[in-house]
């Protein structure tokens, strides 16, 4: 065992033990004597289900902050509840959604997708033949660049970890490598460019680097061993590990070989980041390295003083996180939490850390570094050096005030 890792649980373990948290219960028993029956040790359990469905004691961990373009049902974002979840796996029925035409109703079997345009022989799969092909399996998050957009507002969201950053999600995505499709379409080796055109009733689509599609980009059929769910992309998606989830084109049904970006309404008019100088940034694909604070987090009440585990994700666009360090003074001092493995390149990384809380208000924020070097910045020195015109690729480091009732609240610190 790793001895920083062994030091950590060591610490924790002692830590317990002074808490008085290590007991045989939430009560103290006499001499040993075993607990009342309950029950559901009195009577057979519930038979089997054709497929598995939470707990409905765990009926309240949903989507949350749904939200809708006024006059439509389907043209919005709904986030996935970070604070009720631990690990690093997103679970497919809470994975983020964000569509911009609702979800289309596509027949499997009647489903293509062409591959046209600066290549030799213009090819149309069905995703029977798709599923032919050989597969790679990877982990990998995905964010849409609106995510944590609430943090450029003067004042901070009364909102829930989830709520303010919800638009991430992580996910075992298998597919095929979307460059064994495009040799065997014979693509121009000088062609720079692909358009990728999704099947929703918005035709939503983006113009993708030919490097990229090349490198790690893939056609996604299956999402945590299941075939993808429709708010997903089912029955196919292009996912471009790392970059802005926009990129990773839903119910893809084109993918056209072009010598330019098309500038398509997807990278014009939305997806541009209008800085303070009233620039506008286009093609910022990377989704730059970012953490939060899951647990404790606004909402939350902390039961009195005594010992409490910070625990959060981290990840990046970049690369591998290397580094989290966390502080409960508002920045004055921080310690390195150790990362839970697996620790993947574009990945969700969990951290956590034991903290005892002594009763009086604090600020919890936490750091993330990556392993090119690249570090999340205050929120201060975010908007001084973006402004906030805008509502995309904000990174900047989120802060929970602790009060001395152990109300949890979102601040800016």
């Amino acid at each position: 065992m790793d001895p920083s890792k062994r030091r950590f649980l060591k610490r924790s373990v002692v830590l317990l033990g002074a808490s008085g948290l290590v007991t045989s219960g939430s009560k103290e028993v006499g001499a040993f004597e075993p607990p009342d029956v309950p029950p559901w040790m009195k009577s057979p359990g519930a038979g089997f289900n054709e497929y598995g469905v939470p707990s409905k004691h765990e009926s309240k961990v949903t989507r949350t902050l749904i939200r809708s373009q006024p006059g439509t049902t389907g043209s919005g974002a709904a986030r996935t509840p970070l604070e009720a979840l631990d690990g690093t796996l997103t679970p497919s029925g809470l994975h983020f959604e964000r569509s911009h035409s609702g979800v289309p109703d596509i027949d499997p079997d009647k489903h293509r997708l062409l591959i046209h345009g600066m290549v030799k022989r213009p090819l149309i799969f069905t995703i029977d033949a798709l599923l032919r092909y050989p597969m790679v399996s990877r982990i990998h998050f995905l964010e849409c660049s609106g995510n944590s957009q609430f943090l450029y507002q003067p004042t901070p969201p009364s909102l829930t970890a989830g709520q303010t950053h919800g638009l991430v999600s992580c996910s075992e995505w298998t597919g095929v490598p979307l460059r064994l499709l495009l040799e065997e379409a014979g693509v121009d080796p000088g062609a720079p460019w692909i358009l990728a055109e999704g099947a929703d009733a918005a035709a939503m689509s983006r113009s993708v680097p030919m490097a990229k599609a090349m490198d790690d980009a893939m056609l996604a059929l299956f999402q945590n061993g299941e075939r993808l769910r429709p708010e997903n992309g089912y029955p196919v998606r292009l996912f471009l590990p790392g970059w802005e989830g926009n990129m990773s084109v839903k119910w893809l049904r084109r993918l056209k070989v072009v010598p330019a970006p098309i500038m398509t309404k997807d990278e014009t008019s939305r997806y541009t980041d209008l800085q303070a100088d009233g620039r506008s940034l286009m093609f910022t694909y990377p989704m730059e390295v970012k953490s939060v604070i899951t647990r404790p987090s606004h909402g939350m009440t902390l039961k009195g003083a005594g010992l409490y585990q910070i625990s959060g994700i981290a990840w990046s666009g970049g690369g591998t996180i290397s580094r989290v360090e966390v502080t409960s003074d508002g920045g004055r001092t921080w310690t390195a939490a150790p990362l839970s493995p697996l620790v993947l390149p574009r990945a969700l990384t969990r951290f956590r850390l034991p903290w005892r809380w002594d009763g009086s208000a604090s600020v919890l924020k936490s750091r993330a570094t990556d392993d090119t070097g690249a570090v999340q910045p205050e929120r201060d020195r975010f908007i001084a050096d973006h402004g906030n015109n805008a509502i995309f690729h904000c990174n900047a480091i989120q802060a929970w005030g602790v009060a001395a009732n152990g109300e949890v609240k979102h601040v800016y610190a």
